[in-house]
């Protein structure tokens, strides 16, 4: 068979799909059709086929996204693949809508809703109906939690017959191994990875770190991740307060993880935090936001703990009870992270389930 993936960039393919894109190109060809990035190179060298296709991630330019739909038509009218697989929500909507037109199969991941959906108004209603038109005849639709799916569904953007939710991406639990926990102890560690931006919950997380200082708690706190809006200020300020360090965009986090004792992601929504799994697999406790997509990697209290969104005083509960555990709990809680990640979140079963419900 011969399988097109629609992507917005190559990192994400290639940093959460690359196992199923084994998978994939063990019986199949893979074309992938996504702006040039640093890791095309990679995922060519694996046997992907790459087909260059500029667009803008952000922002809704009518002019540019119909540009976007007609390079989608372009490419499959040339190609025509046997199946159409898409990630992220351009690909989604103008991908989805081009395979319609064209009759051609196609396999769609809602990995998040994005800031459209967070509020009522003229931008979520035009999403949804754009939404409604590109995922008419999709042969499923993949969800990364069962809230956003039951958004959908209950928006009338689909049918529940055709959707299926994973476990995220999962998380490959060789690539994201047991870490010996930090023996330094002195101060507490946490660490955040993600893009820096106010809907990573990064202004709650600021706050928190500021509380737990003005208590007398030691904590310091490493930042990983460019940053999507304007805090370069800000990071430096609290970098010369000495009490965060800021580390810009990493393509391997396991080193900072190994140095962390804990995680945060204080995110306002997410479809499933992959970083939230990474940790947890490499047997760091993670505390994260009460919201679907972040909840389920977590058993509170057990795992690490769960704070409300949008909540500076929540979360620095939650950072403050975990200042309070002894290097035994946190240990501890870091192991039942990692157990619950085999259990559930493991990469190779998520791959299994994707490639028998799409059929190949």
């Amino acid at each position: 068979m011969k399988i097109l993936i629609l992507a917005n960039n190559d990192m994400g393919l290639f940093q959460f799909r690359m196992d199923l894109i084994k998978e994939l190109l063990k019986d199949n060809e893979v074309y992938i059709a996504l702006p040039y990035g640093e890791k095309v190179d990679d995922l060519v060298d694996y046997g992907c086929k790459f087909i260059d296709t500029p667009m803008e991630r952000r922002g809704m330019n009518p002019l540019k996204d119909y540009s976007l739909y007609k390079q989608y038509k372009s490419i499959i009218r040339e190609l025509h693949p046997d199946m159409v697989i898409t990630y992220t929500i351009k690909p989604n909507i103008y991908g989805g809508l081009a395979c319609k037109k064209m009759h051609i199969s196609y396999v769609e991941n809602i990995t998040g809703l994005g800031t459209a959906f967070q509020k009522d108004g003229l931008l979520k209603t035009f999403v949804v109906t754009l939404y409604k038109m590109a995922l008419k005849k999709a042969k499923v639709v993949f969800f990364e939690n069962e809230e956003n799916k039951q958004i959908f569904v209950s928006s009338g953007i689909i049918p529940e017959a055709v959707t299926n939710v994973l476990n995220g991406a999962g998380v490959n639990t060789e690539q994201f191994s047991v870490m010996e926990y930090p023996a330094d102890g002195d101060a507490t560690r946490f660490l955040f990875v993600g893009r820096v931006m106010q809907e990573k919950g990064i202004e709650e997380l600021f706050t928190a770190m500021q509380n737990l200082l003005k208590d007398g708690l030691k904590c310091h706190l490493d930042v990983v991740g460019w940053c999507e809006e304007d805090y370069t200020a800000r990071l430096q300020q609290y970098q010369d307060e000495g009490w965060l360090t800021y580390h810009g965009f990493q393509t391997d986090v396991r080193p900072f993880i190994e140095k962390a004792h804990c995680f945060v992601l204080p995110s306002w929504h997410e479809g499933m935090a992959n970083t939230n799994l990474e940790c947890a697999s490499s047997a760091r406790p993670v505390i994260t936001s009460n919201i679907h997509g972040c909840l389920e990697a977590v058993e509170d209290g057990v795992t690490g703990f769960l704070a409300e969104k949008q909540d500076a005083q929540s979360l620095t509960g939650a950072m403050r009870k975990f200042c309070e555990l002894s290097v035994e709990q946190r240990k501890a809680m870091g192991l039942a992270g990692r157990k619950r990640m085999e259990e559930i979140f493991d990469k190779s079963k998520v791959v299994a389930e994707t490639v028998s419900v799409i059929g190949l």
